[in-house]
């Protein structure tokens, strides 16, 4: 643990940032988790009464009125998944930004002392390094739960409209 805070203290602000950030992407990433699973699992019970409407009047004014509401629920879902995805994007170059600094230092030690001692400019490298890599660790589990979040969501409204569509006689 103590070499993980001499890190992250190496890093500076960017990596405070992007610890930030960090937090707050699998925060959502979780709720919204839940959120998909909770309203699959209401959406069931809510389907089988809905749906027991079918035969009983304008079945194709129904169908459209279901359908739109599935959308609307899936609208409602997704909001939220532009932060997580704001946020696997930008971490790499929040990285890169650390990475330019740092190399901007080095050289800037370099240029006020020279080459003799290497351990000037050793830190600021250790920054740069150091930055790409929060920077890559954010990112890519982002990446990854925000894809996986789009997948649940294009799964369930499939499965939604499907069943709805066949329980009408249609299958659009």
């Amino acid at each position: 643990m103590h070499d993980l805070t001499k890190y992250i203290e190496q890093g500076g602000v960017i990596v405070y940032i992007l610890i930030a950030l960090n937090i707050l992407g699998f925060t959502i990433i979780i709720f919204k988790y839940i959120q998909i699973k909770i309203f699959k699992y209401s959406s069931a019970k809510v389907e089988e009464s809905t749906l027991s409407l079918a035969g009983s009047g304008d079945d194709a004014l129904i169908l459209q009125m279901l359908k739109d509401d599935i959308k609307e629920c899936i609208i409602k879902l997704e909001s939220g998944l532009g932060i997580i995805k704001s946020i696997a994007s930008i971490s790499p170059l929040l990285g890169l930004l650390g990475t330019v600094i740092g190399v901007l230092l080095a050289f800037e030690a370099i240029s006020q002392q020279g080459m003799d001692d290497p351990t000037i400019f050793a830190g600021s490298i250790s920054m740069a390094l150091i930055t790409t890599i929060a920077g890559l660790i954010v990112a890519i589990p982002h990446y990854i739960g925000y894809n996986a979040l789009i997948s649940m969501l294009d799964r369930l409204e499939a499965s939604l409209n499907s069943s709805v569509g066949l329980k009408f006689g249609k299958n659009k």
